[in-house]
This record gives structure tokens, C-alpha cells and sequence, in this order.
């Protein structure tokens, strides 16, 4: 079964949960960036936590995105996601869709002395900006400064401090020495404004003494067994299952209309220099050629209007 990602919950409906396994699209990731581990590792949690709040989103047309901008050697990192639809069985479902990328693909850093990978010291202090453009005049953002780098309790601080809900956030992603993904996922766990103290401390209880999410996942465990390890006892109810994957929507004709913008002097010289133009896709990779011939036809266009 591919990544998907389970919602739910417990507690009478005073928490709300979103768990998920992203192996799949955090490789894919990883082939297209041809990333380094430690920057694997941090895109990975970003694209998984994007994948996670973009299962929050309500309407296909709403668009959610994440940016770091760091002072470490990553620089920055950007994920967008949304709910889009794929057809099973004759049918049309929701699907989670995510895409991301490093500003810088390869950073080599040393292990921290416990042998995991330095995420946070290759992110290094810097702002969390979280967009959600819902069709509204302007865009909901809030920002907050990174508190470690680590992305998990970097947007555990923004819920509570920007969007004022108690959260807990769990990100991992395993990297075998060779560079290939081994497992990823994670967990975004909220309490609802009317949560009894109670709640709230049975839950603080159950999350400290809990085991890494990358130790769960390399055992094994699906989204299902690790909500039902932490909620099993707590009035736990799954809500229903949505897949997820790495997809970007670009196409040569989208970035068509991008060249189109370019001035059309510019267009001439590559034109009189017999220079075909390369244009590389940030999110996901893509290469798309534009030979000379398609150069004249631009240009026409553009003298046209």
C-alpha cells in the first residue's frame, strides 16, 4: 500500500488526529533533488508535515505552504500541497498532493554524537512562514522563528504561538547510509478549545513516554497502530483514510506561458544566436526544452498582443 494518511479522534472529540506514512513520496523526493541525507531527512519532515496540514485543508482549490529560510547550509525549503482527486474503481477520491524543494540539494555536515542525522544544524536558526490561500481576498500567513531547526518542534511552537492550538507534532524520516529512503512519516496529535485538564494531561503523559515516530515506523507499525498505541483506551474513533503522494502540475505549457513573460528582446538574442533556452522546475525537478522554432512562434505571439 502506498502513503496514506489516517484521520481521527479520541477522547470524546477533544482531540483531533492526523498520522501517516510518506515513504513513497519522501524517496521520490529524494530521486528528483538527488538531495544529500541530512537535507533527505529535512525535506522529508517538511513535505511530510505538509502533507499532514494539507489533509486539513477544506476545498480542492486551497493551496497550503510551507517555507523555511535558515541560516544553516540548506538555506531555506519549500513545500505546497492541496487535496486533489484520483479516480479508483470508477470512482472519484480525495488524494493528498504534495511537492518540495531544497534551496540547497547537497550539505554534508557531521552526525550529532548520538549518530543521527543534524537536520537541525543543517536548517540552522531562521522563520517558519505558513500560507493557506483559501480563495479569499489575501492569504491567511503566520510566521514564527525557529526554535530548533528539528521542523516537528519548530511547527509544534507555530500552532500554539500563531494559530493558538495545543499541538504535538512528530516528524521522522530514516536514511540508510546509501542515501535511500528506509521509512518516513509522523503525526500532527490537537486539542480542542473545550479539552478537559484531564485530557490534557493523560495526553502529556502518553506522548512523554512514547518512542521516537522513525523507531515505530522501522518496526513496522502503520498510521493505525501508532494512533492506536497512544489513543487506544481514549474513546479513539478513525475518521476516515486519504492517500497521499509527491505530484507537481507543471507541464511545458505552463511554462510556456513563463517564458512568454520574458522580454522580447531577450527572446530575439537567443533567437539570433541559434540558443535554445532549458527551464528547470524548482519543485519537482523537470526539465523543459524550448528549440529556437518554438523561440519564433513565442515571439510572434507576444508582438501580436
Amino acid at each position: 500500500m502506498g502513503d496514506y494518511i489516517v484521520r481521527a479522534t479520541a477522547a470524546n472529540d477533544n482531540i483531533r488526529i492526523f498520522a501517516m506514512t510518506s515513504s513513497e513520496l519522501v524517496e521520490e523526493a529524494r530521486r528528483r533533488h538527488k538531495t544529500s541525507n541530512v537535507v533527505t531527512a529535512a525535506l522529508g519532515r517538511l513535505l511530510t508535515a505538509g502533507a499532514l496540514m494539507g489533509s486539513m485543508l477544506k476545498n480542492p482549490t486551497d493551496v497550503l505552504t510551507l517555507q523555511i529560510e535558515g541560516s544553516g547550509p540548506v538555506q531555506g525549503l519549500t513545500v505546497t500541497s492541496g487535496i486533489g482527486e484520483q479516480e479508483t474503481d470508477g470512482k472519484e477520491h480525495d488524494i493528498v498532493c504534495v511537492k518540495g524543494y531544497p534551496k540547497t540539494p547537497v550539505v554534508e555536515i557531521p552526525l550529532k554524537p548520538s549518530g543521527k542525522l543534524d537536520v537541525g544544524g543543517a536548517i540552522g536558526k531562521g522563520i517558519l512562514t505558513v500560507i493557506k490561500d483559501m480563495g479569499l481576498k489575501e492569504p491567511f500567513s503566520g510566521q514564527t522563528e525557529l526554535i530548533s531547526g528539528e521542523i516537528a518542534e519548530d511547527l509544534t511552537y507555530y500552532f500554539v504561538n500563531s494559530e493558538q492550538v495545543p499541538s504535538s507534532v512528530a516528524l521522522g524520516v530514516l536514511v540508510e547510509p546509501g542515501g535511500s529512503v528506509i521509512c518516513a512519516g509522523g503525526f500532527i496529535i490537537q486539542l480542542l478549545p473545550f479539552a478537559e485538564e484531564e485530557v490534557i494531561t493523560n495526553l502529556d503523559e502518553r506522548l512523554g513516554s512514547l518512542e521516537p515516530v522513525t523507531s515505530m515506523l522501522a518496526a513496522g507499525k502503520t498510521p493505525e497502530q501508532i494512533v492506536e498505541e497512544i489513543f487506544g483506551d481514549m474513546d479513539l474513533k478513525i475518521v476516515d483514510h486519504i492517500p497521499a503522494r509527491f505530484y507537481c502540475d507543471c507541464s511545458k505549457e505552463r511554462v510556456r506561458k513563463a517564458v512568454m513573460s520574458i522580454d522580447a528582446a531577450d527572446i530575439k538574442e537567443m533567437i539570433a544566436e541559434d540558443r535554445p533556452i532549458e527551464v528547470n522546475c524548482h519543485f519537482c525537478g523537470s526539465s523543459y526544452t524550448f528549440g529556437v522554432d518554438e523561440l519564433k512562434n513565442i515571439l510572434a505571439e507576444k508582438t501580436e498582443k
